[in-house]
């Protein structure tokens, strides 16, 4: 099993940066395709972007890319998700989560933390 503890989150204006981080436990980590998602209110979770499990093949969305960097160092068990130019409409829970395979579609993905609110203003 994988348990995933997101941190990082908080308020910030439009076009500034934040870092996510999601901290890991589970002997599984480093064989885990790890993924970030959000979900605004009223909303479906939606996918932000995805790692392999060696860190050299990342996935985004077409609404973060250029925009935002996914990345693992599975040394510290720790995922992270630098967040720049951000834009009012980045605003959601951001979760992330842990998968055996490479997908955008959330389902394929076994274990979750519990979310960080990330907040932009315009």
């Amino acid at each position: 099993q994988v348990q995933l503890v997101e941190s990082g989150g908080g308020l910030v204006q439009a076009g500034g940066s934040l870092r996510l981080s999601c901290v890991a436990s589970g002997r599984t980590f480093g064989s885990s395709v790890l993924g970030w998602f959000r979900q605004a209110p009223m909303k479906e979770r939606e996918f932000v972007a995805h790692i392999s499990w060696s860190g050299g093949i990342t996935f985004y969305a077409d609404s973060v890319k250029g925009r935002f960097t996914i990345s693992r160092d599975n040394a510290k068990n720790t995922l992270y998700l630098q967040m720049n130019s951000l834009k009012p409409e980045d605003t959601a829970v951001y979760y992330c989560a842990a998968s055996q395979i490479a997908r955008t579609n959330p389902q394929f993905y076994q274990y979750w933390g519990q979310g960080t609110q990330v907040t932009v203003s315009s």
